[in-house]
C-alpha cells in the first residue's frame, strides 16, 4: 500500500465497479485510493467465479441489452461504452483469454476469478492505485469529510471527488450489506427499497419430496410463465429443487416477473413441461398405452422416461386420485403448476434490486444530492438475469464513473 495522497479521489469499494472506476481515474494521472471494508479485494468477484467466472455473454448485442429491460435506456450509453466485446479485450489485456460456451456465455479459459482479479490489481497498483483494507465507511461528518473505520482507529478524508460502489445487499458476508442505504437517506437520496433478485423462490412442498428430493437438479425442462402484463415466455433449462422450494438458472431468468406477481397476487404460478422433447399429443398417446400389470410409475417410466424427481413433482402436482387417469397425467406432465409464494431472503440472493433510484444521479451518475459524489454498480436501482450481464453492467457503469469523475475535477 502507497501513502495516501492529499487530495485523491475515495473510492469506496472494493468490488468490479469500483476498481473500473479506479483504473480509469488513474489513467487520467489523478491520484486515486480505493478503500474496503473487507480484508481483501472482489469477495463477491471470487465467489461468482465458483463453478466458472461467467465474464459476459456473446449473444447479439442488441439481445444483450434487451435484458436491463426498462433500465436500457439509462444503461446503453454505458454499454455502448463498455460493452461486451471490451469486457473480453480488457481480460486479455490483463492475460486473460476467454472462449464463448455452448450457452452463449463467456468464460476464462482457465474458467477461475482468482488469476484474472491478481492480474487486475497488480496492474492498478503498478498504475498507481493504492488500496486501504479494512476501511469501513460510515457516512459523513459535520465538516462534509467521510468517516471511515481502520485497524488504528477512525480515519477522516477530504478526496477532490468520492465514488461509492458499495454493492446491493445480497452476499453480506462478502461485504454487500446495504448498510450504506440509511446514510444516504440521511442525505436526502432517494432509494428504492432493495429486494432480492436472480434468487430462489418458496414452494410448499410435502415433507416426503422434501425428505427424499431435496437439492436434486431438474434437468431437460421446460418453463412457462405469463407475467402481470400478460407476457407469456417459455425456456427450456435446469432448476433445483430445494427444500424451501426452487432455485437455478431457469428461476433467475424469471424472478423479477414472479417477485412482481406475487407482491400484486400473494403468489405465483408457472408451469413446467417435464418432457419438452414430446408434444402433448405423443404423451398421450404414450400413457394411454396399454400398461398391463405394471404399475403407473413403471410405465411413465418405460414410455416417456419420466422418473425420480420428475415422477415426484407429477404426483405431489396431480394427487394419488388422478394419478391412475392417463388423460390427466399427460397434461400435467406437459404443463406442471408450481405456486411460489415468496422471495427468498435478500442475504440468499445472487444480486439486488432496487437501490439508488435514477432520478437520484445526474448522466455522470453523480448524486444531485451530493455534488462530488459518485455512485457505480449494484447499488443503483437496476437488475439483470444471470448469464454476464450483471458483471459486465458493474464494470460498464464503473468505467463510466471513473471518466465522469476525471471530466468533473477537469
Amino acid at each position: 500500500m502507497s501513502p495516501t495522497p492529499s487530495r485523491h479521489v475515495a473510492v469506496i469499494g472494493g468490488g468490479p465497479a469500483g476498481l473500473m472506476a479506479a483504473e480509469r481515474i488513474a489513467a487520467g494521472g489523478i491520484p486515486v485510493v480505493v478503500y474496503e471494508s473487507r480484508p481483501s479485494l472482489g469477495r463477491k468477484f471470487l465467489r461468482a467465479g465458483i463453478g466458472g467466472l461467467n465474464l459476459t455473454h456473446g449473444e447479439d448485442y442488441d439481445r444483450f441489452c434487451s435484458r436491463f429491460e426498462d433500465r436500457r435506456a439509462q444503461l446503453q450509453p454505458m454499454l455502448d461504452a463498455f460493452g461486451p466485446e471490451a469486457v473480453r479485450k480488457w481480460a486479455a489485456d490483463l492475460g486473460i483469454e476467454t472462449f464463448v460456451g455452448s450457452s452463449g456465455r463467456v468464460f476464462p479459459v482457465g474458467m477461475k476469478a482468482a488469476p484474472l482479479l491478481r492480474a487486475w490489481a497488480q496492474r492498478l497498483q503498478a498504475g498507481g492505485v493504492g488500496f486501504r483494507l479494512r476501511h469501513r465507511w460510515l457516512g459523513w461528518d459535520e465538516q462534509g469529510r467521510l468517516r471511515l473505520t481502520a485497524p488504528d482507529g477512525e480515519v477522516l478524508l477530504d478526496p477532490a471527488a468520492t465514488v461509492l460502489a458499495l454493492g446491493g445487499g445480497s452476499w453480506p458476508k462478502l461485504g454487500s450489506d446495504a448498510a450504506w442505504v440509511p446514510l444516504l437517506e440521511q442525505r436526502g437520496v432517494p432509494i428504492a427499497p432493495l429486494q432480492s433478485a436472480n434468487c430462489g423462490f418458496d414452494v410448499a412442498w410435502s415433507t416426503h419430496l422434501q425428505d427424499k428430493f431435496a437439492g436434486t437438479q431438474l434437468k431437460s425442462v421446460a418453463l412457462r410463465f405469463t407475467d402481470l402484463q400478460g407476457n407469456t415466455e417459455t425456456r427450456q433449462g435446469e432448476l433445483v429443487v430445494t427444500r424451501y422450494g426452487v432455485e437455478g438458472s431457469l428461476v433467475y431468468a424469471f424472478s423479477r416477473r414472479l417477485r412482481e406477481a406475487i407482491a400484486e397476487q400473494g403468489n405465483a404460478t408457472f408451469f413446467l413441461d417435464l418432457v419438452p422433447g414430446r408434444s402433448l399429443e405423443r404423451v398421450s398417446a404414450e400413457l394411454a398405452s396399454p400398461r398391463g400389470a405394471r404399475s403407473m410409475s413403471s410405465h411413465l417410466q418405460s414410455r416417456i422416461g419420466l422418473k425420480g424427481i420428475k415422477a415426484a413433482l407429477l404426483r405431489e402436482a396431480v394427487g394419488k386420485e388422478a394419478y391412475t387417469d392417463p388423460a390427466r397425467l399427460a397434461d400435467a406432465v406437459k404443463a406442471l403448476p408450481v405456486t411460489v409464494r415468496e422471495t427468498r431472503p435478500l442475504a440468499e440472493a445472487i444480486s439486488t434490486a432496487g437501490g439508488v433510484r435514477f432520478d437520484a444521479v445526474d448522466e455522470r451518475l453523480m448524486l444531485q444530492a451530493v455534488p462530488g459524489v459518485f455512485v457505480a454498480g449494484e447499488m443503483l436501482d437496476w437488475e439483470a438475469p444471470t448469464g454476464g450481464y450483471l458483471l459486465t453492467a458493474c464494470l460498464a457503469q464503473g468505467a463510466w464513473v471513473g471518466e465522469s469523475v476525471r471530466d468533473f475535477l477537469n
